[in-house]
């Protein structure tokens, strides 16, 4: 803060609310980071240092002229960027379940926050908030979401969170197939679940092993695949695969046929 003085000025001193900072030269206040800039004929000035939010407020520059004394009045007006300070962590819920994530944010002046999905469909604003509720999620609600919190001081702040939806596993690619005798065959067997799902295979009642009279089952990720290395007539008929998770468990038939 400066204040224009000129030779008539006998006395000088600046004043926070009614506290003297700085009487002439001498310093009155305790706080190290003020300190006198200049004190000529035309100006007295000081700085503050590493200037904080409780530095806000009036400063009065106070002189004599003539045994006058006149004021002059400066608002410090401090300006902090965006911080969020407290954003709920990763999440794991299962469909249908009801969330709430929360994103608290400071600044001055106070920050705007907003919540949105960063889905595979591109970015959708889901919250204008610092709370944003889901009632009733679905898996296409599951991924990331992104808090910002924005004033016009600085960059934004921004933080993620990762919301991870459980549903039970639903077969999406069953498909009967044909193979000819002594040829390999292969059944495939698709489900999406979270988390992912275990597959088991069956012939009528009876489940199937890996590596019995020349069968082979590989599951990896979403598909299991069931392959016969030599067809013979009695590989023929109707076969049921099983997706299990935590939530259920789905089933679908599938034929082999010559």
């Amino acid at each position: 803060s400066r204040c224009t003085v000129d030779d008539r000025v006998t006395r000088v001193a600046w004043l926070n609310r009614s506290t003297i900072l700085y009487a002439g030269n001498d310093k009155w206040s305790i706080d190290n980071r003020v300190v006198i800039l200049s004190n000529t004929k035309t100006q007295y000035s000081i700085k503050i240092h590493n200037v904080d939010i409780y530095d806000e407020g009036p400063y009065t520059c106070s002189v004599q002229t003539d045994n006058h004394p006149k004021t002059s009045r400066v608002h410090l007006i401090v300006q902090v960027p965006p911080q969020i300070v407290n954003i709920s962590s990763d999440i794991t819920v299962n469909e249908g379940s009801s969330v709430t994530l929360m994103c608290l944010a400071f600044g001055r002046p106070e920050p705007t926050v907003t919540w949105r999905h960063l889905s595979g469909k591109g970015q959708t604003f889901v919250s204008e908030d610092e709370y944003l509720e889901i009632t009733g999620i679905t898996r296409e609600q599951s991924g990331e979401y992104e808090c910002s919190a924005v004033n016009d001081v600085a960059v934004p702040d921004v933080r993620k969170v990762k919301v991870t939806v459980n549903y039970p596993p639903f077969i999406s690619n069953a498909k009967n197939t044909g193979a000819s005798l002594g040829q390999k065959g292969i059944l495939q067997c698709e489900a999406s679940a979270v988390p992912v799902a275990e597959f088991q295979w069956f012939k009528e009642d009876t489940r199937l092993a890996n590596g019995l009279e020349g069968v082979r089952i590989e599951s990896k990720g979403r598909l299991s695949t069931l392959t016969f290395f030599n067809v013979s007539e009695k590989d023929y008929g109707n076969y049921t695969c099983v997706a299990t998770n935590q939530l259920g468990n789905t089933n679908a038939s599938i034929i082999l046929y010559g």
